[in-house]
């Protein structure tokens, strides 16, 4: 029996008892490819954001899933929130090591992803892999040389902004958005220099605009919908998409409320946004960032109170985007093997095996592979 079958069973029996009801009774006809693709969620962590949901380090019963899940890598967010003050900078380089010594805790379990390579190495010994990213760039705004810093502890992918203004440029929320700084400017050469991918997805829309003209190579967006479709200050419009995927990047659908107009979304919004993306993109610039957790949300005892103190919190500080009230999640997809779930539906809507791969992370590797030399 080949290692990855094996470990796809062990993995499989071990966790099964763990997912929530109904989890596995949704996937009736899992796509066949899943196990032998390279699967990458452009932006997701163990763990739901924002949401207390436990905590490092990580868990057996969170290993357990990570590896039942399939995903091959992830675009994990390891910075500091700007919009609480503090000391950024340090804080996101405390995170960075305590992420990093979690992988060298569970070596067999967890990877850091610093190279394309990895995400192969990842795939063949069963490992769920970690690349480190940020969703701000105000731990480096002060000072561009932290990056290289940053670079050498794993950072591979950075957005410029959140949902608000910071050095750089302005988030998707901001009241007003000049477009990139001189010094956002100087920050994406940087970037491009050491290899970091570039990330628009919270930027706002002169901001994105700005930062595909001053990238000389592709960029990406890691987790958004297509405004076309529902029009949030989140999603991107159909001149960005064509944009991205011109200029060789990919576009990360997430499952996300600001996917639908009202409710949870659901897993048919999310096709209807990544077939959308694919009909302006291209088969070969479409990919999934899901912004969730791999371990399922348990909204059951006290989870709304929590959840509403979160999003009350968000709110004061300015970075809540509309309907963030609703819980961030797509109740069908709420297991770890969502993404498979997902390429079963592209599949059954008659998406050939090629384009479904791509679409699972085939897309990704490739612009990683690209961007990180």
């Amino acid at each position: 029996m080949k290692r990855r079958t094996f470990l796809r069973l062990a993995g499989a029996a071990t966790v099964g008892s763990l997912l929530p009801r109904g989890a596995l009774s949704a996937r009736n006809r899992p796509w066949p490819g899943y196990d032998d693709a390279l699967v990458v969620d452009g932006l997701a962590g163990p763990l739901q954001f924002n949401i207390p949901q436990g905590d490092l380090p990580l868990a057996d019963e969170v290993l357990a899933i990570l590896r039942r899940s399939g995903i091959t890598a992830v675009n994990l967010t390891v910075n500091a929130p700007g919009a609480t003050g503090g000391d950024p900078r340090g804080e996101t380089r405390t995170r960075m090591e305590i992420w990093r010594r979690e992988v060298a805790t569970h070596p067999g379990a967890l990877r850091l992803i610093q190279e394309a390579d990895d995400i192969e190495r990842s795939k063949e010994e069963g490992s769920f892999g970690l690349i480190f990213g940020f969703q701000d760039g105000v731990p480096f705004q002060d000072d561009l040389s932290a990056l290289e810093d940053f670079h050498a502890l794993g950072l591979r992918i950075v957005q410029p902004t959140y949902n608000q203004t910071n050095a750089l440029g302005s988030g998707c929320l901001a009241p007003e958005d000049p477009g990139l700084t001189t010094r956002g400017r100087q920050a994406v050469e940087r970037m491009e220099a050491l290899g970091i991918l570039l990330d628009l997805s919270h930027c706002g829309p002169r901001t994105t605009r700005d930062g595909l003209a001053t990238a000389t190579g592709p960029v990406s967006v890691t987790h958004t919908g297509c405004a076309a479709v529902y029009d949030h200050p989140r999603n991107k419009d159909d001149e960005v998409l064509r944009a991205v995927a011109e200029g060789g990047g990919v576009v990360g659908i997430y499952l996300m409320p600001f996917l639908n107009p009202s409710g949870p979304p659901t897993a048919d919004d999310v096709v209807r946004h990544l077939e959308h993306a694919l009909g302006v993109c291209g088969e070969d610039h479409v990919g999934i960032g899901s912004d969730q957790g791999v371990v399922p949300l348990d909204v059951s005892g006290d989870f709304q109170r929590r959840f509403d103190a979160v999003s009350e919190r968000r709110a004061q500080a300015g970075i809540a985007a509309p309907r963030e009230e609703t819980v961030p999640y797509v109740p069908e997809l709420n297991h770890p093997r969502r993404l498979e779930e997902i390429a079963e539906r592209l599949a059954a809507r008659g998406h050939r095996e090629r384009v479904v791969e791509k679409v699972l992370g085939a897309n990704f590797v490739r612009l990683f592979r690209e961007v990180w030399g």
